[in-house]
């Protein structure tokens, strides 16, 4: 250069330089809303270097490395009941990919569709915290913000009671015929005497 200047191409000296390593492959991002919480899993696909990475929650569960075969599918587990999770690799044409995400072996899609069906997921505020409170219609299970809860369950005249307790709050899911076939069984989740409306997910 004609001033002789050997300053670095960027302003201030706080900024790194330019690395690959810093480079992200990023290619797909899914939230799956399941009875421990919603996780975050995101998929790193480098179409020129064959890398393959799979975070779950921000934590490296899959790292594949100079992968000849660019399609395929990688397949891990997703939160505290070890959900089995796929990430399929489709070629659409040339150098294109298409990313989809398997959850118990069905789409993404058709498991939360399934899932509404089969579970009740309210979110509330209680001492200055959120609470998501999940009931595993089947299992009868109740999840707490990621965890299983104590539960006693009581019939009642009109139903039944499923007792639980977060912090010094008294809680009861309490379940009750609709009268319609098709409706089946309501669930409400009662705290301190007050009723929480549901969540949709």
């Amino acid at each position: 250069m004609a001033s002789g200047d050997d300053s670095p191409i960027f302003e201030d000296d706080e900024s790194p330089p330019y690395s690959l390593e810093k480079m992200t492959d990023l290619v797909a991002v899914w939230e799956v809303a399941l009875s421990d919480g919603v996780h975050k899993i995101e998929f790193e696909h480098g179409t020129t270097s064959g890398k393959r990475v799979v975070y779950v929650d921000g934590k490296e569960v899959i790292r594949k490395e100079w992968m000849f075969k660019l399609v395929g599918k990688e397949t891990f587990c997703v939160g505290a009941a070890k959900t089995k999770a796929t990430i399929n690799i489709d070629a659409v044409g040339g150098f294109a990919y298409e990313y989809t995400l398997e959850i118990n072996g069905k789409s993404l899609k058709k498991y939360m569709e399934n899932r509404s069906k089969t579970t009740n997921t309210w979110v509330l505020h209680l001492d200055s915290e959120d609470f998501r409170v999940v009931l595993e219609k089947d299992t009868l299970d109740v999840w707490c913000n990621g965890k299983k809860m104590e539960t006693a369950g009581e019939f009642v005249d009109d139903g039944t009671e499923t007792h639980f307790n977060i912090g010094n709050h008294d809680c009861y899911i309490k379940a009750v015929s609709s009268g319609k076939r098709k409706e089946g069984i309501i669930h409400s989740l009662i705290v301190d005497n007050r009723e929480i409306p549901e969540t949709v997910e």
